[in-house]
């Protein structure tokens, strides 16, 4: 077989028994070229629910597991539900939309268990149950639109019939395609106004005849915008364009005419070959230069290029449930590694004698000092640098030991280099939050010779889909 030949294997009637990691599903079949008695190869498919049969073109065939897509649904599982948004199955988001929320709760929660157990080879205690979503639909108060002159061409479209207006989209790139953007026509992740914005600023851009980006060779005028929103209805809108343009100026003027509660409007002329705009410059067109949210009595500053959790409701159990497992008296010195715009270490101050946050993210390290300023906090310091270049020892030495650190680290982990200090730090405890459960794991087994595990709480922050967040109380052994 030739190494970009996909295997002709189409099983029939398969049996779906469970849910299984990054949002699929699995069976067990066996190949005509297997042994009589083998128990069989694992299979994965996506889309489908625990219950469900269903024939399955083979799309990847390894020694030990398949991968596969559904062709033909056979018989729906008890437990299927009908998706409630249009662009399920293309759009890679909310994945887990036909399999009910408890069951997506039950998924989540083993997922955090296997992880620790098989990935980490930890003892751990019985877990918390999961916390799951007061909202699932709309529960999202950032989102960023992709726009293309290269959109995902739906199945039924003939592209030779399509003018080159209809080959424009705004919406969420489409799986492995780079260049292709699955154009939206309503998102259930983020609550109104978002949609009509959207929708706005492309029939804008088409009614126009402006020109939409082209990703392989970076030209085109509108390029990408992010919407941002507070529980309370603030809303900032930054748009991104490929190039500097006479055009920019009018657009953004019917934005705020049509949008005048728009609380604020940033643009940025982004001409590399990426989109972040973490190294852009946003340029304030309208209105607030920040929206602001609120926790308990806490305010938080959130700008153009700000961190902040996206499922606000969530991000407050989460913080929540970190207080309570760094159990503080009031005269513990904490560390808040990771710290983003200093929501934990604010969350967890009135408890704490003193707090140090340490952020890569300069401008995210300003806004947690204006948000400490505004809140009134005075007992906590806040540091901007990698990670493993400012936590090291002659820092603690100098800021004081620490009795207990807080770690929110990106998906990755954390760096070895700041493993090996904190575990000569050794605070007596430790609460790891984490969005990825598999790195936490690997970071715990290498804190595990001093540490061990003492309570887990999984929360889920993204309904519909596979990603859940995790905390773990670690103690010295």
């Amino acid at each position: 077989m030739s190494r970009n030949r996909k295997p002709d294997i189409l099983l029939e009637d398969v049996v779906i028994e469970n849910v299984a990691a990054e949002g699929k599903a699995i069976a067990h079949v066996i190949l005509p070229e297997d042994e009589p008695d083998s128990p069989g190869r694992i299979l994965f498919v996506s889309f489908a629910v625990p219950g469900d049969v269903v024939d399955v073109q083979v799309t990847k065939k390894k020694k030990n597991f398949l991968e596969g897509r559904i062709v033909k649904l056979k018989k729906p599982s008890e437990h299927r539900l009908e998706p409630f948004c249009e662009h399920f199955g293309v759009c890679g988001g909310c994945r887990w939309q036909p399999l009910p929320y408890e069951m997506q709760l039950q998924a989540k929660q083993q997922q955090v268990y296997d992880q620790l157990t098989r990935i980490g080879h930890l003892q751990v205690p019985e877990f918390e149950p999961i916390i799951g979503s007061e909202k699932t639909v709309f529960y999202r108060n950032k989102l960023e639109f992709s726009a293309s002159d290269r959109r995902w061409i739906l199945s039924g479209e003939n592209p030779e019939l399509l003018d080159d207006k209809d080959k424009g989209g705004l919406g969420f790139h489409v799986g492995k395609f780079f260049d292709k953007v699955l154009d939206i026509k309503r998102c259930w992740l983020q609550p109104e106004p978002s949609n009509e914005i959207r929708l706005f600023i492309k029939d804008y851009t088409l009614r126009n005849s402006l020109t939409f980006y082209n990703i392989r060779n970076n030209y085109g005028f509108l390029r990408n915008m992010f919407v941002r929103t507070t529980e309370d209805g603030q809303l900032m809108l930054i748009v991104c364009f490929g190039e500097d343009s006479p055009a920019i100026k009018p657009l953004l003027d019917a934005i705020v005419a049509r949008f005048p509660s728009i609380s604020s409007l940033y643009y940025v002329v982004n001409t590399k070959l990426n989109d972040s705009i973490s190294d852009q410059e946003c340029i304030l067109y309208y209105g607030a230069d920040a929206i602001y949210e609120q926790m308990e009595n806490l305010r938080f500053k959130i700008g153009p290029k700000s961190f902040y959790q996206t499922n606000a409701l969530q991000a407050l159990q989460l913080y929540r449930k970190a207080r309570e497992f760094a159990g503080l008296t009031g005269k513990e010195t904490v560390y808040d590694l990771y710290t983003g715009t200093g929501t934990i270490a604010q969350f967890v101050s009135s408890q704490a004698a003193k707090v140090i946050g340490i952020e890569y993210v300069p401008e995210a390290i300003e806004d947690a000092r204006a948000n400490a300023a505004y809140n009134g906090i005075s007992n906590c310091s806040f540091y901007a640098g990698d990670m493993k270049d400012i936590l090291t020892d002659d820092f603690i030495a100098a800021h004081g030991q620490a009795d207990v650190m807080i770690v929110d680290p990106p998906r990755a982990g954390m760096h070895p280099d700041v493993i090996a200090t904190i575990l000569r730090a050794a605070p007596q405890r430790i609460v790891y939050v984490s969005c990825n459960p598999a790195s936490q794991a690997r970071d715990i087994e290498m804190l595990s010779g001093k540490y061990k595990i003492t309570a887990v709480q999984p929360v889920d922050m993204f309904p519909h889909t596979q990603h859940v967040e995790n905390i773990c109380k670690l103690e010295l052994c």
